[in-house]
């Protein structure tokens, strides 16, 4: 320090601790509830000495309202594909030259290129999975080969199902059981996705995406929507008795991205923190954590899941991503949701 000071005026050490600099070091991150391992943050504020708080969300429709309200001061969010889409369409994210990033290096190649992001501009992939629905089969012990169990109960599952309160993985679920694309402009094929969900919730006792190891692993319902790897981690760590199920139709797949606000503060600390967390050994860390895939490649003998083990990650059903719908499409969806939640 002493030479520092030696060898600089005043007036340029005045400025390395104002303001910005202070800010430099710091991180803000909104991303899904619960999924980033704790150790990781630590370890890259002890490689850095950047800061970071975590504040989490539950649906990308919390995630998008916030971006467009321009609240929160966030550097680094976790959009999944879709909601990747609509954000550059609208202007919400900043062009981080993410193929010109060391964490790109190590993208899963399966990633690369896709829809959302064609030129790897925005986004570097973070993990992936499916939506599904799970059961506890102390209090369900019928097939789960089928959409039609859910959306279609027996008498007996009255007041014992539970689904998603956002249309996100809901509607598209919805669809692949009727056999209607995802984002139909078809306000024909949109009544019968509303008639099923209106038939449907007289059976369902809670749409809420909150708490939902809580109440599908106790029993408080027999179904529930949710997702691969938190029903593999409710599953192996708590010994519940829950089976995600393999609908023939297709699952919900999904791909969750790491993007900067294009209001984002701390540009450069989110950075790094993408290149971070994408290092392979990190990422190996993270993914036994979080419990699902890697959008990066990982160190496959560190790994803890796998398919002996982790028959959730490894569906033998059709994944059929969600797709960024038209406006024409995505007011069918908002009315059809809307309706159900009167």
């Amino acid at each position: 320090m002493n030479t520092f000071i030696k060898a600089t005026t005043v007036a340029a050490l005045s400025l390395c601790i104002s303001g910005p600099a202070i800010a430099a070091e710091k991180l803000n991150i909104y991303a899904w509830a619960e999924s980033i391992d704790p150790t990781l943050i630590e370890k890259f504020t002890a490689d850095t000495g950047v800061e970071v708080q975590i504040d989490g969300y539950t649906s990308n429709e919390d995630l998008l309202a916030k971006l467009k309200a321009g609240t929160g001061g966030y550097d680094l969010v976790m959009p999944s594909q879709h909601f990747v889409k609509i954000m550059i369409q609208e202007n919400l994210l900043k062009d981080i030259d993410a193929d010109k990033m060391d964490a790109f290096k190590n993208v899963d190649p399966r990633w690369v290129g896709q829809w959302w992001d064609p030129e790897n501009q925005y986004s570097i992939p973070f993990a992936y999975g499916s939506a599904g629905y799970t059961v506890n089969r102390d209090k369900y012990k019928g097939p789960v080969d089928s959409w039609k169990y859910f959306f279609e109960p027996t008498e007996d599952l009255k007041g014992k199902i539970a689904v998603f309160n956002t249309p996100d993985e809901v509607i598209p679920a919805a669809q692949n059981y009727l056999g209607i694309s995802y984002c139909s402009e078809d306000s024909k094929e949109m009544k019968r996705v509303l008639d099923l969900l209106m038939k449907q919730k007289e059976y369902v006792a809670a749409y809420s995406g909150d708490n939902v190891s809580g109440r599908i692993s106790s029993g408080e319902v027999a179904m529930h929507s949710w997702w691969d790897g938190d029903t593999m981690k409710a599953r192996t760590r708590s010994d519940a008795n829950i089976e995600y199920a393999a609908p023939k139709e297709g699952l919900v797949g999904w791909l969750d991205a790491l993007v900067v606000p294009a209001s984002a503060p701390n540009v450069e600390n989110a950075k790094k923190f993408i290149n971070f967390i994408s290092e392979a050994e990190n990422a190996t860390t993270q993914e036994n954590f979080y419990g699902h895939p890697s959008g990066v490649m990982t160190i496959a003998e560190k790994k803890k899941y796998g398919k002996d083990n982790a028959p959730e990650l490894n569906p033998t059903v059709p994944v059929i991503f969600s797709q960024a719908c038209s406006p024409a499409a995505q007011k069918l969806v908002d009315k059809v949701w809307t309706t159900l939640l009167k």
